[in-house]
């Protein structure tokens, strides 16, 4: 017999899971989402997240509270009869009333090794640690941050120039699969839960806005880390004088590079190798302010940078 599922999403990262449990054959009572927020090109529409927008393709009801302090949201999450809850990046943290509001409870779906990287930003905090492998997690939520029991696990191993979009939409997969392979071992009782442990516990702050600008004088491989993982977004930056003005250049792409010298000083044009604290790193996907995401040759072919130039 298939479940009465509820899920709770908001971004694409959730969609996959989504989709994935509809096509298994449960019945997806009703999804929850952030509410809709405003976008588009002048900023003033308001948008249907991606998992509004998927859930309504399914004819899935759609509910969207700011929280769920008020009763009347929980009785609601309550009246639903669902077997289960399914979350994947939703973006609120559930009380224990919507915790314990379905008969089987709540199983989310987080992309990390827990308990390595709870929290908000674990691909991007992954990556920029330096970290050689992740995973998909599926666990039972408890109280407390991403501190549930974990029922399955997939590994994905984090490539030397992998970026953080390219991990999230293999994660994004993956997390699908795993979810639809949860939900039907827990359908038959086949679930099992290893409780985590204490040892190994990081937490992966949601990415600061005042942290996105590349740093040169930090190690070659830190930098390298730093930009892959912040690209595409929010994007790595430093400035760039431009007809005498500095101009903020978003930097999408890099690998490392030989070379050394005064830290954030452009060692070659071809390629835009740039010196750090220790070694260096080679610029390969540039964006200018209000451009579109260039190869470093088609960028260096419209913004020529000298060697000797100093990037901050």
């Amino acid at each position: 017999m298939a479940l009465r599922i509820i899920f709770m999403g908001t971004p694409e990262f959730s969609v996959p899971t989504l989709t994935a449990l509809a096509d298994a054959g449960h019945t997806i009572v009703a999804a929850y989402s952030q509410p809709p927020r405003p976008g588009g090109r002048r900023g003033l529409e308001l948008q249907k997240s991606p998992v509004h927008q998927a859930a309504e393709r399914l004819g899935v009801p759609v509910f969207t509270p700011l929280n769920f302090k008020a009763e009347d949201d929980r009785a609601a999450f309550r009246a639903l009869n669902a077997d289960v809850a399914v979350v994947v990046a939703y973006g609120l943290l559930l009380p224990e009333a919507i915790l314990a509001g379905t008969r089987l409870g709540c199983y989310n779906g987080h992309a990390s090794l827990l308990p390595r990287w709870r929290g908000a930003a674990p691909i991007q905090r992954a990556i920029m640690a330096g970290d050689r492998e992740t995973g998909m997690m599926v666990m039972k939520m408890a109280r407390g941050l991403d501190a549930g029991p974990v029922a399955l696990t997939q590994r994905v191993v984090i490539g030397p120039d992998m970026t953080g979009g390219e991990l999230h939409d293999v994660l994004m997969q993956a997390g699908g699969t795993l979810m639809a392979e949860a939900m039907a071992r827990l359908e038959v009782g086949d679930l099992p839960l290893t409780p985590q442990g204490d040892e190994g516990v990081l937490y992966a702050a949601k990415i600061d806005k005042g942290e996105t600008r590349v740093d040169f004088a930090r190690p070659a491989a830190e930098v390298h880390n730093h930009i892959r993982a912040l690209s595409p977004l929010p994007g790595a930056w430093f400035e760039l004088a431009l007809a005498g003005k500095p101009e903020r250049i978003k930097v999408l792409g890099s690998r490392l590079a030989t070379g050394s010298g005064q830290p954030g000083t452009v060692l070659a044009s071809d390629g835009l190798v740039v010196a750090c604290g220790d070694g260096a790193v080679s610029l390969t996907r540039l964006q200018k302010a209000g451009g579109k995401p260039l190869d470093v040759a088609d960028f260096l072919r419209g913004t020529p940078v000298a060697p000797g130039t100093v990037i901050v």
